[in-house]
């Protein structure tokens, strides 16, 4: 985060009663958090704003979300994924049924990675069915629902919901509890293929997450097609760019190569002097093995020794392989997927 200006104490409320009247939010409520969402002309540009409310010390807070529609993901192939992580990613998605899961912190472009996926598979052939919190890309074609929980319309309700309607393909933002995980391996099973997300530290983890939700062993096992975690590492400005010289204990003791191209940016005017600009994605995949769904369903399956078994080069790995080629900082690798405590 940094700071490109600030509004004083008398200017500030007439703005947020602003945002709440182009959000079509209650102006009059400052007690309870409210979400919205309005269009927006600007610059030759339009604009979608996801806006949200919070009661805060002081007053409210705001925060809003800029969305491009220009910028709507397009086919994997323009994401500039890893090329491991892409052919997973698209491998999963021509699967004919299954479920395939995403991992990773809020705003790591999971999201993207699935409407990019669905753009793939999106034929007149083919119904497919999302329901996401919030709908942040509309997709020509496919079926998209706007959870709302708090009408009792949440992602497990969806879910069963789009079953009655027959789809080929179902995205669901994300599975969050025992009922949401329960309805996707049912679809899974029942020859539907299910794209999701969870919250885990690893592709691995995914896996572990829908046990920790009470889903059977085996129903995890038949139902889990493959799964990937994915992260966005702020890569190195190319304005200010200079070689760096890590210590060479330092790489040893982190698996580092000795022998990469490591830099670092000190920060100039093109990138506002934070020595980054734009991001690339640092990302692991795999496809699930039949030992791997041995493992799931073997006594206590951890999730070391479950990605292991997957064959996928580990996010540590791929963070540290970017870094040594000058893509990102070895601050930025360490940061954003630290090596796997020993």
């Amino acid at each position: 985060m940094r700071v490109v200006g600030a509004l004083d104490a008398a200017t500030y409320p007439a703005a947020l009663a602003r945002a709440k009247v182009l959000a079509r939010l209650d102006v009059a409520e400052r007690r309870l958090p409210q979400d919205g969402r309005a269009r927006l002309a600007l610059a030759g540009r339009t604009l979608d704003l996801r806006l949200s409310t919070a009661p805060a010390i002081g007053g409210e807070t705001l925060a809003i979300r800029l969305l491009d529609p220009a910028a709507a993901p397009g086919r994997l192939e323009a994401l500039g994924l890893p090329p491991e992580y892409e052919a997973a990613v698209a491998a999963a998605a021509r699967a004919p049924h299954g479920l395939f899961l995403l991992t990773g912190p809020t705003g790591a472009g999971k999201t993207t990675t699935l409407h990019a996926a669905l753009s793939g598979l999106n034929t007149e052939a083919r119904k497919i069915m999302t329901a996401e919190d919030p709908v942040e890309y509309e997709i020509p074609g496919v079926v998209q629902m706007q959870v709302r929980p708090e009408i009792g319309f949440d992602f497990a309700r969806a879910q069963r919901a789009m079953l009655r309607h027959n789809p080929d393909v179902m995205m669901v933002g994300e599975i969050r509890d025992g009922e949401s995980a329960a309805t996707a391996i049912q679809a899974a099973l029942t020859g539907h293929l299910v794209l999701s997300t969870v919250h885990a530290n690893s592709a691995a983890g995914a896996a572990i997450r829908l046990l920790d939700l009470g889903v059977e062993p085996f129903l995890v096992s038949a139902a889990l097609i493959g799964a990937g975690a994915q992260r966005l590492a702020r890569r190195l400005c190319e304005a200010c760019a200079e070689p760096d010289a890590p210590d060479p204990a330092a790489l040893a003791r982190i698996g580092a190569p000795e022998d990469g191209r490591w830099r670092r940016a000190p920060g100039c005017a093109a990138c506002g002097g934070t020595g980054t600009k734009g991001r690339v994605p640092v990302a692991e995949a795999f496809l699930a093995s039949r030992a791997f769904a041995e493992a799931v369903r073997g006594p206590a399956p951890s999730e070391t020794a479950l990605a292991e078994l997957t064959g996928a080069t580990p996010l540590s790995r791929a963070a540290l392989d970017l870094a040594a080629q000058g893509a990102i900082s070895l601050e930025e690798a360490l940061r954003v997927a630290p090596p796997a405590r020993t």
